[in-house]
C-alpha cells in the first residue's frame, strides 16, 4: 500500500487529533483536548521549534505521525534533531509507515546539517524497538526526569 509522508496541514486536524490521542493512550498518558490544542498550535507557529509530519495512505487517511525539533549539542558544537513522538495506528503497523516517518525526519536533518536524530522509547515497547534497532544505534545513556 503506497504511503506518503508530508508535513502536517491545517485540514489534518481531526485525523491528527485521533492519532495523537491514540499515541497518548498507548503510553497511558492522560491528555486533554486543551493539551492537544497546545501541541497543534505549536506545529503551525513559526516561532516554535516543534514540527510535524504525517503518514498518509492511498485513500488520503492519516495512519501515522511524528513530531520533531532541533536541539543544541554543546559538547559537539552541533545541532541535532529530537524525534519527540512517533505513532502509527495499530491497523497500519508493519506497513513501513514508521520507518518512512523516521527516514523523512532524517532527510530533513541532513538538509539542515543536523549531526544526529535522537529519540527515546519505553523499554517494553518491543515492536517499535525491533524497528529502531534496525535503523539506529541504541545508546548507553539512561534517561532521567526531574519533575518541576
Amino acid at each position: 500500500m503506497p504511503i506518503t509522508i508530508r508535513p502536517v496541514e491545517q485540514n489534518d486536524r481531526a485525523q491528527w487529533n485521533v492519532l495523537y490521542q491514540g499515541y497518548a493512550e498507548f503510553y497511558k498518558v492522560t491528555q486533554t483536548q486543551d493539551m492537544r490544542d497546545t501541541v497543534w498550535s505549536w506545529l503551525f507557529d513559526e516561532a516554535h521549534e516543534a514540527e510535524g509530519l504525517v503518514a498518509v495512505d492511498e485513500k488520503g487517511v492519516l495512519i501515522g505521525l511524528t513530531h520533531f525539533r532541533p536541539f543544541a549539542r554543546p559538547l559537539s558544537a552541533t545541532t541535532g534533531g529530537f524525534l519527540d513522538d512517533l505513532f502509527v495506528i495499530p491497523a497500519s503497523r508493519g506497513s513501513g509507515a514508521a520507518r518512512l516517518l523516521i527516514e523523512a525526519v532524517a532527510q530533513i536533518g541532513k538538509q539542515r546539517g543536523w549531526s544526529v536524530i535522537r529519540w527515546i522509547t519505553a523499554e517494553d515497547n518491543y515492536r517499535a524497538r525491533s524497528l529502531y534497532d534496525k535503523v539506529a544505534d541504541k545508546t548507553k545513556w539512561a534517561t532521567y526526569d526531574l519533575k518541576l
